[in-house]
């Protein structure tokens, strides 16, 4: 029967893996593609693991901020005069 070398845990050395520097060739990059998508009233932002896991898409995450936002003091004054995004 053959003996075989244990195997090393994943990422124990992740320093060997990355190069201290990267030289990267620009000559083949390209515009983003979907850049004229995003509108200039956007925002765009990255939630975490774990609250992603529990708001899967944008209008559940904007349902929540909605109601956090009415919970606030003086958030309805200051939402007075603004134009409200339709839903």
């Amino acid at each position: 029967m053959k003996k075989t070398e244990a195997s090393k845990p994943v990422g124990t050395e992740p320093e060997k893996d990355m190069l201290s520097e990267y030289r990267f060739d620009y000559s083949k990059a390209r515009p983003n593609r979907f850049a004229t998508r995003i509108r200039k009233e956007d925002v765009t932002i990255t939630l975490d693991p774990d609250v992603s896991a529990v708001f899967k898409t944008s209008k559940a995450v904007n349902t929540v901020l909605r109601a956090l936002i009415e919970t606030m003091p003086g958030a309805r004054e200051k939402k007075r005069g603004r134009e409200q995004r339709p839903k």
